[in-house]
């Protein structure tokens, strides 16, 4: 999802589009210092198969494919993926220092608290705002509480939840009841409330390394014994008694179920409700949240065949548009759940996109399977009049329109140029790299997780 201007570029040379024969790079590494030496050959050989020369600028070897360039490039591109893994090494004892010393690691301050700029000597210099960085590499950031109705709220969910007895559910539903509203005018989710009762930054302590994201691997939950903590750090603004009776109590409701209890439950609420998503399993008390049926039998669609539900409805009987209007909100809102889950969050907009962080914007487009003349399936789409998203969701129906066959996430720079596209069974790389089986990578991606800052 990263480097569009790199993907348009690669793209451009697949499929034909460029009117240049030559790309200038500077050096080996600017394909990008891949783990696997192997990914970065593999964009200079798309280019030469495409009859595009590529011409290292700033390298002392001459790109020619003899022997001497070739091993060289080689050893240059295990070097470069060595730099990474040195440099994340640093970066992560860094983080680690400033985050035993009480300095924030990057991340986002979240509901009820702010993020403070502070100097060498941890005098106050500045709040800073959403997106805004500290502007000395001597400067530090710290949290602080945020505004008073804010603090009010936390300490309000805290009561509601310890002192009243409620249910994640229930506080959501009485705040929303109730017309209030959390930051940027959202209405109050579980998600939320969940996250503010589990948050010890709330009695001010630090902590880091909770979640991995290394050298682009697959994102990791680390065990407690991993995470790098500052006890005390910030002021609290809930007394760590009342802090500790909510864990208690979610401690008590989060039981460990085996995997059968697990399915058990799972079944019991398929015949309560006809079907399962997972704003259902998210919904119903009764259950482990859907992240612990991911982290147990690796995404709900297992659980789903462990218990014999077959995920997607027969939709064959139904008008098209009819399905596609259906199909459409069940994707955005199991968006908008996943994405909450995985601590980001989303919105619809006026055009019926999705606002995920008010970062960049997602488009969802359901597409039924047809057939060229041969009998060939294909799948056709037109974008004219539609206003695109950065990225765009294809959903792909089977031939018999019954279920989702696959997903596409098609960044905005591979369709702005496009009026339409057909899809076959197979296509080129460049659309192929898009193609996934389920949604859950791309939730996963756009969590919330601690960024890396120098400091």
């Amino acid at each position: 999802m990263g480097r569009p201007s790199l993907q348009r570029l690669i793209s451009d040379v697949q499929t034909g589009a460029a009117e240049f024969t030559d790309i200038l790079v500077y050096d080996v590494s600017r394909w990008g210092r891949f783990q696997d030496a192997d990914e970065s050959a593999y964009h200079e050989f798309t280019c030469r198969e495409a009859g595009v020369r590529v011409h290292y600028c700033a390298e002392q070897f001459e790109n020619d494919g003899s022997v001497g360039s070739t091993l060289i490039k080689s050893i240059k591109r295990i070097m470069a993926g060595e730099y990474s893994r040195e440099l994340s090494v640093k970066i992560f004892a860094g983080q680690s220092r400033q985050v035993r010393l009480g300095f924030r690691a990057g991340a986002p301050s979240g509901y009820g608290m702010r993020r403070m700029m502070v100097d060498q000597h941890g005098r106050p210099k500045a709040l800073l705002g959403p997106g805004e960085q500290k502007s000395l590499q001597t400067d530090h950031v710290i949290l602080v509480p945020g505004p008073p109705h804010e603090v009010a709220m936390v300490r309000r969910i805290f009561q509601m939840f310890v002192s009243q007895g409620l249910r994640e559910s229930g506080i959501v539903a009485a705040l929303n009841d109730e017309g209030l509203r959390r930051d940027r005018g959202r209405p109050w989710t579980q998600s939320v409330v969940r996250q503010i009762l589990r948050g010890e930054k709330f009695i001010g302590n630090n902590i880091y390394n909770r979640r991995s994201f290394k050298l682009k691997a697959k994102r990791t939950r680390n065990p407690r014994e991993s995470w790098v903590r500052s006890d005390g750090a910030f002021e609290a603004i809930i007394e760590p008694e009342m802090f500790e009776a909510a864990q208690r109590i979610i401690a008590i409701r989060s039981h460990s179920y085996t995997d059968q209890e697990m399915l058990d439950r799972l079944l019991a609420c398929l015949v309560t409700n006809g079907r399962l998503s997972s704003l259902i399993v998210d919904n119903d008390e009764e259950l482990p949240h859907s992240s612990v049926y991911r982290n147990r039998f690796g995404n709900l669609l297992t659980a789903y065949q462990l218990i014999g539900y077959r995920q997607h409805r027969d939709y064959s009987y139904v008008d098209y548009k009819k399905l596609v209007r259906q199909l459409r909100s069940e994707i955005i809102d199991g968006l908008i759940g996943d994405v909450e889950a995985h601590g980001g969050f989303a919105r619809r907009d006026t055009f019926n996109r999705l606002s995920i962080n008010d970062e960049f914007s997602t488009t969802v487009i359901v597409v039924a399977c047809g057939s060229t003349k041969t009998g060939k399936p294909v799948w056709k789409m037109g974008f004219k009049g539609r206003r695109l998203g950065d990225v765009t969701v294809v959903a792909r129906l089977t031939a018999d329109q019954s279920a989702i066959l696959d997903y596409y996430l098609l960044p905005l720079a591979a369709l702005e140029a496009r009026p339409s596209l057909c899809l076959g069974p197979t296509n080129a790389a460049a659309f192929e790299a898009y193609r996934f089986d389920t949604l859950d990578g791309f939730c996963e991606l756009v969590g919330r997780s601690p960024a890396p800052v120098a400091g």
